[in-house]
Protein backbone atom coordinates (compact mmCIF):
# COMPACT_ATOMS: atom_id res chain seq x y z
CA UNK A 1 0.00 0.00 0.00
CA UNK A 2 1.35 3.48 -1.22
CA UNK A 3 2.06 5.84 1.77
CA UNK A 4 0.58 9.67 2.27
CA UNK A 5 -1.95 9.09 -0.48
CA UNK A 6 -3.53 12.43 -0.14
CA UNK A 7 -0.05 13.85 -1.00
CA UNK A 8 0.39 14.96 -4.57
CA UNK A 9 3.74 15.72 -6.17
CA UNK A 10 3.05 19.57 -7.88
CA UNK A 11 5.34 18.95 -11.21
CA UNK A 12 7.13 16.33 -12.44
CA UNK A 13 8.68 15.14 -15.61
CA UNK A 14 8.49 11.53 -16.79
CA UNK A 15 10.70 10.26 -19.90
CA UNK A 16 10.10 6.61 -21.91
CA UNK A 17 12.87 4.23 -21.35
CA UNK A 18 11.77 1.27 -23.69
CA UNK A 19 8.21 1.63 -24.73
CA UNK A 20 8.25 4.82 -27.21
CA UNK A 21 11.75 5.79 -26.44
CA UNK A 22 12.81 5.60 -30.04
CA UNK A 23 10.41 7.70 -32.50
CA UNK A 24 9.78 9.32 -35.62
CA UNK A 25 9.58 13.03 -36.00
CA UNK A 26 6.03 11.67 -37.61
CA UNK A 27 5.34 10.04 -34.61
CA UNK A 28 6.84 12.80 -32.48
CA UNK A 29 4.36 15.23 -34.25
CA UNK A 30 1.12 13.19 -34.34
CA UNK A 31 1.94 12.87 -30.27
CA UNK A 32 2.55 16.53 -29.68
CA UNK A 33 0.32 18.33 -31.93
CA UNK A 34 -2.98 19.50 -30.47
CA UNK A 35 -4.65 15.35 -30.09
CA UNK A 36 -8.27 15.58 -30.07
CA UNK A 37 -9.89 16.44 -26.79
CA UNK A 38 -11.75 13.10 -26.42
CA UNK A 39 -8.52 11.71 -26.26
CA UNK A 40 -6.54 13.78 -23.80
CA UNK A 41 -9.54 12.78 -22.00
CA UNK A 42 -8.60 9.37 -21.66
CA UNK A 43 -5.04 10.11 -21.56
CA UNK A 44 -6.08 12.27 -18.27
CA UNK A 45 -7.83 9.39 -16.54
CA UNK A 46 -5.81 6.17 -17.68
CA UNK A 47 -2.21 7.98 -16.74
CA UNK A 48 -4.64 8.58 -13.01
CA UNK A 49 -4.95 5.15 -12.81
CA UNK A 50 -1.96 4.20 -13.57
CA UNK A 51 -0.56 6.53 -11.14
CA UNK A 52 -3.12 5.48 -8.39
CA UNK A 53 -2.37 2.26 -8.24
CA UNK A 54 -3.13 0.00 -5.10
CA UNK A 55 -5.99 2.26 -4.10
CA UNK A 56 -8.69 0.01 -2.74
CA UNK A 57 -11.42 1.91 -4.70
CA UNK A 58 -13.54 0.81 -7.97
CA UNK A 59 -15.27 3.85 -8.19
CA UNK A 60 -13.94 6.11 -11.38
CA UNK A 61 -15.99 9.35 -10.29
CA UNK A 62 -14.28 9.15 -6.64
CA UNK A 63 -11.01 8.71 -7.98
CA UNK A 64 -11.04 11.48 -10.45
CA UNK A 65 -12.97 14.13 -7.89
CA UNK A 66 -9.66 12.83 -4.77
CA UNK A 67 -7.32 13.88 -7.73
CA UNK A 68 -9.08 16.86 -9.32
CA UNK A 69 -6.42 19.09 -9.72
CA UNK A 70 -4.30 16.30 -11.81
CA UNK A 71 -3.28 16.96 -15.38
CA UNK A 72 -0.93 15.38 -17.56
CA UNK A 73 0.47 17.26 -21.12
CA UNK A 74 2.84 15.61 -23.62
CA UNK A 75 5.89 17.48 -24.30
CA UNK A 76 8.78 17.33 -27.17
CA UNK A 77 11.94 16.27 -25.46
CA UNK A 78 15.22 15.93 -27.21
CA UNK A 79 14.35 13.47 -30.26
CA UNK A 80 11.28 12.18 -28.39
CA UNK A 81 8.59 13.13 -25.94
CA UNK A 82 7.84 13.42 -22.29
CA UNK A 83 4.91 13.65 -19.71
CA UNK A 84 4.90 16.70 -18.11
CA UNK A 85 2.46 15.70 -14.51
CA UNK A 86 0.74 18.03 -12.33
CA UNK A 87 -0.16 17.13 -9.09
CA UNK A 88 0.39 13.11 -9.51
CA UNK A 89 -0.61 10.72 -7.08
CA UNK A 90 2.49 11.05 -4.19
CA UNK A 91 2.71 7.19 -4.14
CA UNK A 92 3.93 6.71 -7.56
CA UNK A 93 7.33 8.23 -6.61
CA UNK A 94 10.11 7.55 -4.59
CA UNK A 95 12.75 9.92 -3.16
CA UNK A 96 10.69 12.21 -5.65
CA UNK A 97 11.60 9.98 -8.31
CA UNK A 98 8.58 8.24 -10.59
CA UNK A 99 8.81 4.20 -9.89
CA UNK A 100 10.37 2.56 -12.73
CA UNK A 101 7.32 -0.11 -12.83
CA UNK A 102 4.47 2.97 -12.99
CA UNK A 103 6.93 4.77 -15.59
CA UNK A 104 6.42 1.67 -17.76
CA UNK A 105 2.60 1.38 -17.13
CA UNK A 106 2.12 5.30 -18.13
CA UNK A 107 3.88 5.24 -21.39
CA UNK A 108 2.33 1.83 -22.32
CA UNK A 109 -1.20 4.05 -22.15
CA UNK A 110 0.30 6.76 -24.40
CA UNK A 111 1.34 4.08 -27.38
CA UNK A 112 -1.89 2.95 -26.98
CA UNK A 113 -4.48 5.81 -26.74
CA UNK A 114 -2.77 8.26 -28.97
CA UNK A 115 -2.00 5.49 -31.70
CA UNK A 116 -5.05 4.27 -31.79
CA UNK A 117 -7.11 7.01 -30.76
CA UNK A 118 -9.30 6.81 -34.36
CA UNK A 119 -10.87 3.34 -33.41
CA UNK A 120 -11.10 4.33 -29.82
CA UNK A 121 -13.06 7.42 -30.39
CA UNK A 122 -14.86 7.28 -33.59
CA UNK A 123 -16.92 4.67 -32.50
CA UNK A 124 -19.67 6.94 -30.86
CA UNK A 125 -22.68 4.92 -32.15
CA UNK A 126 -23.80 0.85 -31.52
CA UNK A 127 -23.20 -1.09 -34.47
CA UNK A 128 -20.21 1.00 -36.02
CA UNK A 129 -18.75 -1.40 -38.25
CA UNK A 130 -15.19 -2.46 -38.70
CA UNK A 131 -12.27 -0.46 -40.52
CA UNK A 132 -12.64 -1.62 -43.82
CA UNK A 133 -9.13 -1.40 -43.57
CA UNK A 134 -8.44 -3.35 -41.43
CA UNK A 135 -9.76 -6.44 -39.56
CA UNK A 136 -10.30 -6.31 -35.86
CA UNK A 137 -8.15 -9.49 -35.36
CA UNK A 138 -5.84 -7.89 -37.17
CA UNK A 139 -6.44 -4.87 -34.90
CA UNK A 140 -5.78 -7.03 -31.70
CA UNK A 141 -2.85 -8.78 -33.49
CA UNK A 142 -0.61 -5.67 -34.00
CA UNK A 143 -1.44 -4.14 -30.25
CA UNK A 144 -0.56 -7.17 -28.84
CA UNK A 145 2.98 -7.22 -31.10
CA UNK A 146 3.05 -3.41 -30.64
CA UNK A 147 3.44 -4.22 -26.84
CA UNK A 148 5.83 -6.84 -27.38
CA UNK A 149 3.41 -9.80 -26.00
CA UNK A 150 3.91 -11.85 -28.82
CA UNK A 151 7.27 -13.26 -29.16
CA UNK A 152 7.57 -16.88 -30.82
CA UNK A 153 10.94 -17.50 -29.31
CA UNK A 154 9.25 -17.70 -25.77
CA UNK A 155 7.88 -21.32 -26.17
CA UNK A 156 6.27 -20.42 -22.18
CA UNK A 157 2.51 -21.53 -22.61
CA UNK A 158 0.36 -17.99 -21.32
CA UNK A 159 -2.19 -18.88 -18.68
CA UNK A 160 -5.46 -16.24 -18.95
CA UNK A 161 -6.68 -15.63 -15.39
CA UNK A 162 -10.17 -14.10 -14.69
CA UNK A 163 -11.60 -13.53 -11.76
CA UNK A 164 -13.25 -10.42 -9.58
CA UNK A 165 -11.33 -7.70 -7.56
CA UNK A 166 -13.82 -7.21 -4.72
CA UNK A 167 -13.02 -10.95 -3.40
CA UNK A 168 -12.44 -11.94 0.28
CA UNK A 169 -9.32 -12.90 1.75
CA UNK A 170 -9.59 -16.17 1.48
CA UNK A 171 -9.87 -16.16 -2.13
CA UNK A 172 -6.86 -13.77 -2.95
CA UNK A 173 -4.74 -16.51 -1.12
CA UNK A 174 -5.39 -19.04 -2.71
CA UNK A 175 -5.41 -16.97 -6.46
CA UNK A 176 -1.60 -16.20 -5.21
CA UNK A 177 -0.71 -20.24 -4.32
CA UNK A 178 -2.49 -21.01 -8.03
CA UNK A 179 -0.42 -18.34 -9.43
CA UNK A 180 2.90 -19.76 -7.17
CA UNK A 181 1.84 -23.39 -8.63
CA UNK A 182 1.92 -21.68 -12.41
CA UNK A 183 5.15 -19.97 -12.23
CA UNK A 184 6.59 -23.16 -11.03
CA UNK A 185 5.32 -24.88 -14.01
CA UNK A 186 7.16 -22.02 -16.21
CA UNK A 187 3.40 -20.44 -17.64
CA UNK A 188 3.53 -16.64 -18.00
CA UNK A 189 -0.21 -15.69 -16.59
CA UNK A 190 -2.50 -12.75 -18.08
CA UNK A 191 -5.17 -10.58 -16.11
CA UNK A 192 -7.89 -7.82 -16.31
CA UNK A 193 -4.76 -6.38 -14.61
CA UNK A 194 -6.51 -4.44 -11.49
CA UNK A 195 -6.65 -6.17 -8.08
CA UNK A 196 -7.93 -9.11 -6.03
CA UNK A 197 -7.83 -12.03 -8.50
CA UNK A 198 -6.26 -10.28 -11.23
CA UNK A 199 -3.40 -9.43 -8.59
CA UNK A 200 -3.07 -12.80 -7.21
CA UNK A 201 -2.33 -14.65 -9.52
CA UNK A 202 0.47 -12.73 -10.51
CA UNK A 203 1.73 -11.99 -7.10
CA UNK A 204 2.38 -15.91 -7.08
CA UNK A 205 3.73 -16.86 -10.19
CA UNK A 206 6.31 -13.61 -9.94
CA UNK A 207 7.81 -16.03 -6.92
CA UNK A 208 7.18 -19.44 -8.69
CA UNK A 209 9.24 -17.81 -11.69
CA UNK A 210 11.82 -16.51 -9.15
CA UNK A 211 12.91 -19.76 -7.56
CA UNK A 212 12.83 -21.73 -11.16
CA UNK A 213 15.44 -18.11 -12.32
CA UNK A 214 12.73 -17.18 -15.10
CA UNK A 215 13.71 -13.48 -15.46
CA UNK A 216 11.65 -12.45 -18.59
CA UNK A 217 8.09 -13.90 -17.46
CA UNK A 218 5.39 -11.58 -18.83
CA UNK A 219 2.56 -10.41 -16.63
CA UNK A 220 -0.13 -9.06 -19.38
CA UNK A 221 -2.27 -7.12 -18.29
CA UNK A 222 -5.10 -6.14 -20.56
CA UNK A 223 -7.82 -3.63 -20.22
CA UNK A 224 -9.64 -1.02 -21.71
CA UNK A 225 -10.22 2.95 -21.45
CA UNK A 226 -13.52 2.75 -19.83
CA UNK A 227 -12.88 0.40 -16.99
CA UNK A 228 -8.76 1.53 -16.19
CA UNK A 229 -9.89 4.15 -13.78
CA UNK A 230 -12.16 1.78 -11.14
CA UNK A 231 -9.39 -1.36 -11.75
CA UNK A 232 -5.91 0.27 -11.97
CA UNK A 233 -2.71 -1.80 -13.26
CA UNK A 234 -1.34 -3.45 -10.29
CA UNK A 235 2.04 -3.15 -9.56
CA UNK A 236 3.62 -6.52 -11.07
CA UNK A 237 1.89 -6.33 -14.48
CA UNK A 238 4.92 -5.53 -16.80
CA UNK A 239 3.11 -5.57 -20.35
CA UNK A 240 0.52 -3.47 -20.04
CA UNK A 241 -1.93 -2.89 -23.11
CA UNK A 242 -5.20 -0.85 -23.32
CA UNK A 243 -7.55 -2.16 -25.80
CA UNK A 244 -9.92 0.53 -27.43
CA UNK A 245 -13.47 -1.30 -26.33
CA UNK A 246 -14.39 -4.44 -24.28
CA UNK A 247 -14.64 -6.22 -27.80
CA UNK A 248 -11.14 -6.43 -28.47
CA UNK A 249 -10.00 -6.88 -25.12
CA UNK A 250 -11.64 -9.75 -24.96
CA UNK A 251 -10.62 -11.35 -27.89
CA UNK A 252 -7.01 -10.65 -26.75
CA UNK A 253 -7.79 -13.08 -24.17
CA UNK A 254 -9.14 -15.51 -26.19
CA UNK A 255 -6.53 -15.48 -28.86
CA UNK A 256 -3.34 -15.28 -26.27
CA UNK A 257 -4.97 -17.79 -23.75
CA UNK A 258 -3.63 -21.50 -23.79
CA UNK A 259 -5.12 -22.26 -20.85
CA UNK A 260 -8.02 -19.97 -18.76
CA UNK A 261 -8.21 -20.02 -15.24
CA UNK A 262 -11.47 -18.85 -13.48
CA UNK A 263 -11.36 -17.72 -9.90
CA UNK A 264 -14.74 -16.41 -8.11
CA UNK A 265 -15.90 -12.86 -9.58
CA UNK A 266 -18.82 -10.70 -10.15
CA UNK A 267 -20.80 -9.42 -13.19
CA UNK A 268 -17.18 -8.51 -15.15
CA UNK A 269 -16.55 -12.19 -14.62
CA UNK A 270 -19.50 -13.46 -15.70
CA UNK A 271 -18.92 -11.55 -19.40
CA UNK A 272 -15.56 -12.96 -19.66
CA UNK A 273 -17.03 -16.07 -19.46
CA UNK A 274 -20.35 -15.82 -21.20
CA UNK A 275 -17.71 -14.58 -23.99
CA UNK A 276 -15.36 -17.67 -24.42
CA UNK A 277 -18.69 -20.17 -23.95
CA UNK A 278 -20.51 -18.35 -26.99
CA UNK A 279 -17.36 -18.13 -29.11
CA UNK A 280 -16.41 -21.94 -28.25
CA UNK A 281 -19.61 -22.69 -29.64
CA UNK A 282 -19.73 -21.17 -32.77
CA UNK A 283 -19.55 -22.83 -36.18
CA UNK A 284 -15.80 -23.95 -37.05
CA UNK A 285 -14.50 -24.21 -33.17
CA UNK A 286 -15.93 -27.81 -32.77
CA UNK A 287 -12.36 -28.75 -32.74
CA UNK A 288 -10.56 -26.18 -31.13
CA UNK A 289 -8.79 -26.90 -27.43
CA UNK A 290 -8.86 -24.29 -24.63
CA UNK A 291 -8.80 -25.91 -21.31
CA UNK A 292 -11.39 -23.60 -18.83
CA UNK A 293 -11.11 -24.62 -15.37
CA UNK A 294 -13.36 -22.23 -12.43
CA UNK A 295 -11.77 -22.58 -9.11
CA UNK A 296 -11.30 -21.64 -5.64
CA UNK A 297 -11.22 -22.44 -1.98
CA UNK A 298 -13.73 -24.54 -0.07
CA UNK A 299 -15.01 -21.08 0.68
CA UNK A 300 -15.94 -20.28 -2.64
CA UNK A 301 -17.85 -23.45 -3.19
CA UNK A 302 -21.25 -21.91 -3.42
CA UNK A 303 -20.07 -19.44 -5.60
CA UNK A 304 -19.13 -22.13 -8.53
CA UNK A 305 -22.14 -23.59 -7.64
CA UNK A 306 -24.81 -20.97 -7.96
CA UNK A 307 -22.73 -19.45 -11.34
CA UNK A 308 -22.95 -23.58 -12.92
CA UNK A 309 -26.51 -23.63 -12.03
CA UNK A 310 -27.10 -20.22 -14.07
CA UNK A 311 -25.10 -20.99 -17.09
CA UNK A 312 -26.79 -24.53 -17.41
CA UNK A 313 -29.60 -22.70 -16.64
CA UNK A 314 -29.63 -20.44 -19.60
CA UNK A 315 -27.12 -22.11 -22.31
CA UNK A 316 -27.58 -25.46 -21.07
CA UNK A 317 -25.24 -28.92 -20.31
CA UNK A 318 -23.24 -28.37 -23.76
CA UNK A 319 -21.86 -24.79 -23.10
CA UNK A 320 -21.15 -26.27 -19.43
CA UNK A 321 -19.29 -29.00 -21.29
CA UNK A 322 -16.53 -26.79 -22.19
CA UNK A 323 -15.59 -26.10 -18.33
CA UNK A 324 -14.47 -28.14 -14.85
CA UNK A 325 -15.22 -27.14 -11.54
CA UNK A 326 -12.39 -27.81 -8.92
CA UNK A 327 -12.45 -27.00 -5.96
CA UNK A 328 -9.28 -26.17 -3.23
CA UNK A 329 -7.06 -27.97 -5.19
CA UNK A 330 -4.22 -25.54 -6.78
CA UNK A 331 -2.07 -28.07 -7.73
CA UNK A 332 -4.87 -29.95 -9.09
CA UNK A 333 -5.79 -27.25 -11.41
CA UNK A 334 -2.23 -26.78 -12.70
CA UNK A 335 -1.51 -30.41 -13.73
CA UNK A 336 -4.99 -30.39 -15.26
CA UNK A 337 -3.73 -27.48 -17.35
CA UNK A 338 -0.32 -28.66 -17.87
CA UNK A 339 -1.56 -31.85 -19.86
CA UNK A 340 -3.97 -30.10 -22.10
CA UNK A 341 -1.87 -27.29 -22.55
CA UNK A 342 0.96 -29.74 -24.32
CA UNK A 343 -2.51 -30.74 -26.33
CA UNK A 344 -2.89 -27.14 -27.05
CA UNK A 345 0.04 -26.46 -28.66
CA UNK A 346 0.27 -29.90 -30.30
CA UNK A 347 -2.88 -28.99 -32.04
CA UNK A 348 -2.10 -25.85 -33.56
CA UNK A 349 1.28 -27.08 -34.74
CA UNK A 350 -0.75 -29.35 -36.63
CA UNK A 351 -3.38 -26.49 -37.83
CA UNK A 352 -0.09 -24.81 -38.80
CA UNK A 353 -1.21 -22.07 -35.95
CA UNK A 354 0.92 -19.36 -34.50
CA UNK A 355 1.68 -21.10 -30.70
CA UNK A 356 1.54 -17.22 -29.47
CA UNK A 357 -2.01 -16.64 -31.09
CA UNK A 358 -4.83 -18.60 -32.26
CA UNK A 359 -5.70 -17.19 -35.60
CA UNK A 360 -7.91 -20.26 -36.39
CA UNK A 361 -10.46 -19.36 -33.86
CA UNK A 362 -13.64 -18.06 -35.55
CA UNK A 363 -15.39 -15.33 -34.01
CA UNK A 364 -18.29 -14.00 -35.63
CA UNK A 365 -18.60 -10.21 -36.12
CA UNK A 366 -21.71 -9.85 -33.97
CA UNK A 367 -19.04 -10.90 -31.08
CA UNK A 368 -16.44 -8.14 -32.74
CA UNK A 369 -19.10 -5.01 -32.93
CA UNK A 370 -18.86 -2.47 -30.01
CA UNK A 371 -21.64 -2.32 -27.92
CA UNK A 372 -21.46 0.62 -25.88
CA UNK A 373 -24.26 0.11 -22.92
CA UNK A 374 -27.39 2.80 -22.94
CA UNK A 375 -30.75 2.70 -21.01
CA UNK A 376 -32.29 1.95 -24.81
CA UNK A 377 -29.99 -0.54 -25.66
CA UNK A 378 -30.36 -2.35 -22.89
CA UNK A 379 -33.82 -2.80 -22.92
CA UNK A 380 -33.73 -3.59 -26.60
CA UNK A 381 -32.21 -6.95 -25.61
CA UNK A 382 -32.88 -10.16 -26.71
CA UNK A 383 -32.82 -12.81 -24.05
CA UNK A 384 -34.66 -15.78 -25.29
CA UNK A 385 -34.22 -19.42 -25.05
CA UNK A 386 -35.00 -20.31 -28.62
CA UNK A 387 -32.00 -18.04 -30.00
CA UNK A 388 -29.08 -20.19 -30.84
CA UNK A 389 -26.40 -20.41 -27.58
CA UNK A 390 -23.77 -18.31 -29.16
CA UNK A 391 -26.43 -15.54 -30.06
CA UNK A 392 -28.08 -15.83 -26.74
CA UNK A 393 -24.27 -15.96 -24.98
CA UNK A 394 -23.79 -12.64 -26.98
CA UNK A 395 -26.89 -11.31 -26.12
CA UNK A 396 -26.47 -12.28 -22.52
CA UNK A 397 -22.94 -11.04 -22.24
CA UNK A 398 -23.92 -7.22 -23.41
CA UNK A 399 -26.70 -7.62 -20.01
CA UNK A 400 -23.68 -8.11 -17.75
CA UNK A 401 -21.55 -5.60 -19.38
CA UNK A 402 -24.54 -3.35 -19.12
CA UNK A 403 -24.85 -3.53 -15.32
CA UNK A 404 -20.65 -3.68 -15.12
CA UNK A 405 -20.81 0.27 -16.65
CA UNK A 406 -23.76 1.05 -14.73
CA UNK A 407 -21.62 0.08 -11.60
CA UNK A 408 -18.13 1.49 -12.53
CA UNK A 409 -17.90 3.19 -16.00
CA UNK A 410 -18.20 7.49 -14.59
CA UNK A 411 -20.51 8.26 -18.07
CA UNK A 412 -22.53 5.76 -17.51
CA UNK A 413 -22.72 5.46 -14.33
CA UNK A 414 -24.16 9.03 -14.18
CA UNK A 415 -26.87 8.45 -16.47
CA UNK A 416 -28.04 5.74 -14.57
CA UNK A 417 -27.96 8.11 -11.41
CA UNK A 418 -30.07 10.81 -13.70
CA UNK A 419 -32.56 8.34 -15.37
CA UNK A 420 -32.88 5.48 -13.09
CA UNK A 421 -31.73 1.97 -13.55
CA UNK A 422 -31.45 0.20 -16.31
CA UNK A 423 -34.28 -2.42 -17.53
CA UNK A 424 -33.74 -5.87 -18.29
CA UNK A 425 -36.01 -7.24 -20.37
CA UNK A 426 -36.70 -11.07 -21.64
CA UNK A 427 -37.96 -14.37 -20.81
CA UNK A 428 -38.81 -15.36 -17.61
CA UNK A 429 -36.93 -18.42 -17.32
CA UNK A 430 -33.88 -16.33 -18.21
CA UNK A 431 -34.44 -13.55 -16.08
CA UNK A 432 -35.01 -15.59 -13.07
CA UNK A 433 -31.62 -16.98 -13.41
CA UNK A 434 -29.72 -14.16 -13.69
CA UNK A 435 -31.86 -12.52 -10.71
CA UNK A 436 -30.71 -15.14 -8.25
CA UNK A 437 -26.97 -14.92 -9.90
CA UNK A 438 -26.95 -11.38 -8.91
CA UNK A 439 -28.84 -11.85 -5.59
CA UNK A 440 -25.81 -14.08 -4.33
CA UNK A 441 -23.29 -11.34 -5.69
CA UNK A 442 -25.41 -8.45 -3.83
CA UNK A 443 -25.74 -10.92 -0.82
CA UNK A 444 -21.42 -11.96 -0.94
CA UNK A 445 -20.64 -8.06 -1.11
CA UNK A 446 -19.07 -9.19 -5.29
CA UNK A 447 -20.74 -6.36 -6.77
CA UNK A 448 -19.01 -3.09 -5.19
CA UNK A 449 -15.78 -2.81 -3.06
CA UNK A 450 -16.25 -0.91 0.27
CA UNK A 451 -20.34 -0.61 -0.74
CA UNK A 452 -22.06 -3.36 1.69
CA UNK A 453 -25.48 -1.59 0.93
CA UNK A 454 -25.68 -2.02 -2.42
CA UNK A 455 -28.51 -1.19 -4.45
CA UNK A 456 -29.56 -2.29 -7.58
CA UNK A 457 -28.35 -0.13 -10.98
CA UNK A 458 -30.97 -2.89 -12.60
CA UNK A 459 -34.52 -4.60 -13.22
CA UNK A 460 -36.52 -7.38 -14.86
CA UNK A 461 -39.21 -7.25 -16.85
CA UNK A 462 -40.25 -10.31 -18.61
CA UNK A 463 -41.16 -9.84 -21.85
Amino acid sequence: MYPNRAQTIPRARVTPVRTLATLSRAEIAALCENPPASVRKLLRSCCLAVLSSGLELDDARALFERYRDFDVRIERENQGVCLALSNAPAGAFVAGRIVDGVREQLFAVLRDLLFTSEEICGREEQDAAPAASISPTESVFRMLRNATILDGRNNRSLVVCWGGHAIGRAEYEYSKDLGYALGLHGFDVCTGCGPGAMKGPMKGALVGHAKQRISDGRFVGITEPGIIAAESPNPIVNRLVIMPNMERRLEAFVRLAHGVVVFPGGVGTVEEILYVLGVLGMAGNEQQLLPILFTGPAESADFFESLDGFIRAVLGDAAAAHYRVVIDNPSGVVSALSEAVDQVQEFRRQQGDALFFNWHLNIEPSYQTVFVPTHERMAALDLSPSLETPVLAGQLRHAFAGIVAANVKADFACAVEERGPIEIRGAPVILRAMERLLESFVRDGRMRLGHPGYEPTYRFRSA
